[in-house]
């Protein structure tokens, strides 16, 4: 083989990560396709040896009087000219003369070669971001769609930068618009933020779908803020988001005496600061989890006050009581409140009024009941929420943005 030939595929392995064995396996590939196109398709009997940068193809012939099959058998007169003590009948190697390949076969083994090397690079960036999922990648945004509002985004080593890098630690990814914060605006150029979800194969190489709206966003910007986390301190056990509007994240220590809202808010609440910033001003209710599903309900309502939770026995559902003019804050503007606050606990929530109490009927088994019970939730009270009691929720929401 031709001393340059192994120099490029040293550079091209040292460049691009491409395995050399991978690609002198390609290479004898598209020899042997080139052989194909000269002997009509036969390679069955062609062998290619790679050994300390020489290269040698043969194909293995019979030895026979009267040659009927050029690709598989050789004249004996020729046979002992490459071995004199060849007999008829023997098995003889056969070297192939490369040069002798024509214009079609020569160009069919430069298609194997270069086919081979977009594999191995797709390969490669597929295992390079598949090890990235559910992480959070910065990157570029390349091109925006404007009838559907999807992006490509340049992630990955080097995505912000000009340099000469090998592909295989850059890629484009697809935020779709569905990924995205309505409220957020970018355009070409900007740079972004984005939490990979899933690395898919497919014909055309790896396809890394990002966004910016899913709840393991939240989660990995408190790991990257909150060393507590990152060491495991400090346990987020859920998330609830409903993406540029308000999140709720439950949180707990694994060890005592470690206040694990604390933890999250930081120093003058830097910590979930820099995390609203991120994410352009999104409201953020940090809550202790707990194993008692009552008391993580009225921890999730938060910032209402709540008067009593009590579970409806057989099902994940509870009735919260909190006082009349907490039930606006408790529901929430458009009900997001107490929608959030069912998610993130995984409990069906029905909001009363305390002045109502008296008047509720009283909680049984299911095995008692004539009827089974509703399966709609999270409800508000049967009185509708006043004008003056949206405005209230409103104006005590604003306060608790980064609520601990």
């Amino acid at each position: 083989m031709n001393p340059e030939i192994y120099a490029a595929l040293d550079q091209l392995e040292k460049e691009r990560g491409i395995p050399k064995d991978y690609m002198l396996e390609k290479i004898s590939d598209a020899l042997k396709n080139a052989y194909s196109k000269n002997k009509v398709g036969y390679t069955e009997n062609v062998t290619v040896e790679l050994n300390d940068g020489v290269l040698r193809m043969y194909a293995q012939k019979e030895v026979v009087e009267d040659v009927m099959l050029p690709a598989t058998e050789i004249n004996i007169e020729a046979a002992r000219k490459i071995d004199k003590h060849v007999q008829l009948g023997d098995l003889i190697n056969v070297d192939v003369d490369t040069k002798n390949f024509g214009r079609i076969a020569a160009q069919t083994a430069k298609q194997v070669i270069i086919q081979g090397i977009r594999e191995a690079e797709r390969g490669k960036v597929f295992d390079n971001f598949s090890s990235k999922e559910h992480e959070i990648l910065t990157g570029t945004v390349l091109r925006i769609d404007p009838n559907t509002r999807d992006m490509i985004v340049r992630i990955g080593s080097g995505a912000v930068s000009t340099g000469a890098l090998g592909n295989s630690e850059r890629t484009d990814a697809l935020l779709s618009g569905s990924e995205q914060v309505k409220s957020e605006v970018y355009t070409e150029g900007n740079l972004i933020r984005v939490y990979v979800v899933e690395v898919r194969r497919s014909n055309r190489g790896p396809q890394v779908i990002v966004s910016r709206t899913h709840p393991g966003l939240v989660k990995r910007l408190f790991e990257l803020e909150v060393p507590e986390i990152e060491s495991g301190l400090v346990e987020v056990k859920s998330i609830a988001r409903e993406a540029g509007s308000r999140t709720k994240i439950a949180v707990c220590a694994t060890e005592e005496n470690i206040d694990p809202v604390g933890a999250c808010v930081g120093p003058r609440g830097g910590r979930v600061g820099a995390v609203v910033e991120e994410l352009h001003g999104e409201k953020m209710d940090i809550v202790v989890w707990s194993e008692d599903l009552a008391q993580f309900v009225a921890s999730a309502l938060s910032p209402a006050d709540v008067v009593s939770v009590t579970m409806i026995p057989g099902q994940k559902a509870c009735r919260v009581i909190v006082p009349d003019d907490q039930l606006s804050l408790a529901i929430g503007k458009e009900g997001q409140n107490a929608r959030l606050a069912a998610r993130l606990t995984g409990c069906k929530i029905d909001i009363k009024p305390q002045s109502m109490e008296d008047q509720l009927e009283p909680i049984v088994a299911p095995a008692e009941r004539e009827e089974p019970a509703a399966a709609e939730a999270p409800e508000a009270s049967e009185e509708p929420v006043t004008a003056e009691q949206e405005s209230a929720a409103d104006a005590a929401e604003e306060p608790a943005g980064q609520q601990a």
